[in-house]
Parts: structure tokens; sequence; C-alpha cells
């Protein structure tokens, strides 16, 4: 799963108390940022609850706070500026398995934009961008995996980026097999352009890792993605 993972759930699990959920829908539904007494009176709970709950949503990233005063108090008396909430910036979305139709989504419409700009044919600009939104995974990998053991391993590093974008990768004697497909919907109706986005994906990552002992190929099976990484010889 991906590192966040268990603070996405905790995110969306936090909604599922009843004074929690009914502050967020409050707070979201509301032209701006909302001060605990307004989102206590508006749930009709006491202040002291309201407290707790929006701190705890808060805590669990849904809510973002900031310090102001509330609309229409100004100057000399208005007092200091008090604690408000509002809905938080980031995307909280939990998947079981984990699907990415946003990475698809956003190879898709770069894809596009190349074709038009560079008249180009689409499935062309479709083959580079995936190339190179793998080889921009690979240049990230260090960011994100730290100080991780086997960065030295081409595959260990491959298997922990894909598991991060939802591929749950498998270990096998000759590379990797993928136990789940991010772009699960999309390949089942549109097999042959995912899964050639999906391909060069992947491939695009190796490529970026310098993994010249591994190779990606299109290899469907039920149950798993159409991927496989397999380890070539040299």
């Amino acid at each position: 799963m991906p590192e966040d993972f268990e603070a996405r759930v905790a995110g969306v699990a936090a909604l599922a108390e009843p004074i929690r959920r009914a502050l967020y829908d409050y707070v979201v539904a509301q032209d701006g940022p909302v001060g605990r007494e307004q989102a206590a009176s508006g749930v009709g709970v006491a202040h002291h609850a309201a407290k707790f709950h929006l701190d705890k949503l808060v805590e669990t990233g849904l809510l973002d706070v900031e310090y102001s005063r509330a609309p229409g108090r100004r100057g000399p008396g208005a007092g200091r500026p008090a604690k408000r909430y509002r809905r938080a910036h980031r995307d909280i979305v939990v998947s079981l398995p984990e699907r990415r139709y946003d990475l698809a989504a956003h190879i898709m419409a770069e894809a596009v934009t190349r074709a038009r700009r560079g008249d180009i044919h689409i499935a062309d600009a479709l083959r580079d961008t995936a190339t190179a939104t793998g080889r921009a995974m690979a240049e990230q990998a260090p960011r994100d995996l730290g100080e991780r053991p086997d960065h030295s391993d081409p595959l260990g590093v491959a298997g922990e980026v894909l598991a991060g974008n939802g591929y749950e990768p498998r270990v096998t004697a000759d590379g990797l097999t993928m136990a789940n497909c991010p772009f699960h919907n999309l390949a089942e109706t549109y097999t042959a352009l995912t899964c050639g986005m999906n391909l060069d994906l992947v491939n695009g990552l190796l490529d970026g890792l310098d993994a010249t002992g591994l190779r990606a190929a299109l290899d469907p099976s039920p149950g798993r993605c159409c991927v496989r990484v397999s380890r070539t010889t040299t």
C-alpha cells in the first residue's frame, strides 16, 4: 500500500463519528471559514464538543485552520483573530484495491496536449508521455523512498515505486508480477490503449532507474496487471 494509506484511511474513518461528520458537512457548506461557536450552533452541539471534533478533523487532514476575525469585525474592539476552520485543500481517496485513475487522466491529458501542440499522432504522444511519466517516477524515487535498503537493487526500487502507485508487486524468481491494475476499469473497456500506456509507463520507470537487467512486457492473466517485469539476460 502507498505510504500514506493509513493516514487516508484515518481521514475517511473520522467521518464515521456522527457529530464529526455533521461538523464537517456544515463547515464545507459555508462560503468561508467557520469559527467554533458558529459550527457548534449550526450543528446543535456544545462548544467543547465542537472544539474537540473540529480539531480531530484537522488532525486527520479533512479540515485546515486559519486565524482570522469573523466577517464584519474589524478595527479596534474587534478582538484577536480566532481559530477558524475550512475544508482542507488535499484530496483524500481510499480505494480497495488501489486505483489511480488520476494518474491515467494526467498522462492522457498531457498526451492530447502534446499531440495538438506538436501536430503528432496521439498514439505517439501517449507513448512518449507515459514513458516520460515513468522516468519522472524514477527521478522522484530517492526523495520518496529515503534511506530504505536495497536502493542498489533496481528490482527492489522498482517494486517500491510500483507499490506506491497501487500495483501490488510480487517478487518472483525472475522478476515482478503485479497483483493489481491501478487502471482496472479503463483496461476492461479500452484494453489495448490502457495496457499499452501501462507498459510504456513501467518501462519508462525501469529506464529512469537505469535497470538494464530488467524489462517490462505485456503478459495478461486473469486477476492481475497485464504488465510483468522480467530479468533479462545480458
